[in-house]
C-alpha cells in the first residue's frame, strides 16, 4: 500500500478520530455508579470492533486492554479491574484506536452520578478543577498552528492549570501520534528551556494534546500492577486529551471532545 500525502493521512486519521469520539462519549455516557471497569472495557472492545478498526493502546509491549482507566488519584495507564463506579468518582477514560494503520487518542474526565445533585464545597472545586482543565486544553489546541513552536502548546497548558493553582505531572506528556501511538515531539504540560529552542510545528504533523495534571501535589508513584501511575499525596487528578493536525488553516481537530 502506497504512503498517503499528509492530506491523505489527516483525512485517514479524521475518520478513525470521529469515530473514536462517538466510542469515549459513549463509554462516558455507560460509566454510572455500579459498572465496573471490565464492563467499560469490554463494551470499548465490541465498539473499536464493530467500527471496523482495531485498539491502539493493545499495541503497547505487554499491554492487553483497549482502554486506560483511572480513578481518583490513578492519573495515567490505570488498567480495567473488576473494581465498580461509585458516585461522585473523578473518573478519566483514556483510549485509542487504528484506522487504516494510522491511530487517534483522546481522554476526557468526568465526575460519575448525576448532575442533579445539590453542589457543596467540594463538589464546586472538583468541578472548577475539570473546567480549568478542558480550558487549558483548548487555549494548547489553539496554540497548535505553523509558525508556533511545541513550547506555545506548553506555555498555554502551564500558564491555566498553574494560574488556577493546580500541578502540572512534569513526567509525562503528550506526543506525536500517526503510523505509531507515540511520536516525536513529546509536548510537555509546561514551558522546558526557550520557547525558540522547541520543535517547529509544520503543516501535516498529527499531535496528541494532553492535559494531565493533579488537584494536589505532582509527584507520581507507580502501584502493584506496575501500571497504574498515581499522585502520591492521593490528591485527585485529571486528563483531556485531543488529536490534532497542523493544517495550513490552523489547527483541525480529530477526535470531537465529549458533550
Amino acid at each position: 500500500m502506497s504512503t498517503p500525502t499528509p492530506q491523505g493521512k489527516i483525512a485517514i486519521m479524521e475518520v478513525g478520530g470521529e469515530a473514536l469520539g462517538k466510542i469515549l462519549q459513549e463509554l462516558l455516557d455507560f460509566s454510572r455508579p455500579g459498572v465496573t471497569l471490565f464492563e467499560i472495557e469490554a463494551k470499548a472492545q465490541q465498539r473499536i470492533k464493530e467500527a471496523g478498526m482495531k485498539p491502539s493502546f493493545s499495541t503497547v509491549a505487554d499491554y492487553q486492554w483497549a482502554t486506560c482507566l483511572c480513578v481518583n488519584d490513578v492519573i495515567v495507564h490505570g488498567i480495567p479491574t473488576s473494581y465498580a463506579l461509585r458516585e461522585g468518582d473523578v473518573f478519566t477514560i483514556d483510549i485509542g484506536l487504528i484506522n487504516q494503520g494510522y491511530h487517534s487518542d483522546t481522554a476526557w474526565t468526568k465526575v460519575v452520578g448525576s448532575n442533579q445533585r445539590t453542589e457543596n464545597g467540594k463538589q464546586k472545586e472538583i468541578n472548577r478543577f475539570l473546567e480549568t482543565g478542558k480550558e487549558a486544553l483548548a487555549k494548547a489546541i489553539e496554540q497548535a498552528k505553523i509558525g508556533n513552536r511545541v513550547g506555545h502548546i506548553s506555555e498555554a497548558i502551564q500558564d491555566v492549570i498553574e494560574g488556577s493553582g493546580y500541578g502540572i505531572v512534569k513526567s509525562l506528556v503528550g506526543h506525536g501520534i500517526g503510523t505509531t501511538l507515540h511520536e516525536a515531539p513529546q509536548i510537555p504540560g509546561y514551558l522546558k528551556g526557550a520557547i525558540e529552542k522547541t520543535p517547529a510545528l509544520t503543516p501535516g504533523m498529527t499531535l496528541a494534546i494532553e492535559v494531565i495534571y493533579t488537584m494536589g501535589n505532582p509527584t507520581v508513584c507507580y502501584l502493584e500492577d506496575e501500571w497504574s501511575i498515581a499522585t502520591r499525596d492521593h490528591s485527585l487528578s485529571a486528563v483531556f486529551e485531543q488529536s490534532i493536525a497542523v493544517t495550513q488553516t490552523g489547527p483541525r481537530i480529530l477526535t470531537p471532545k465529549p458533550q
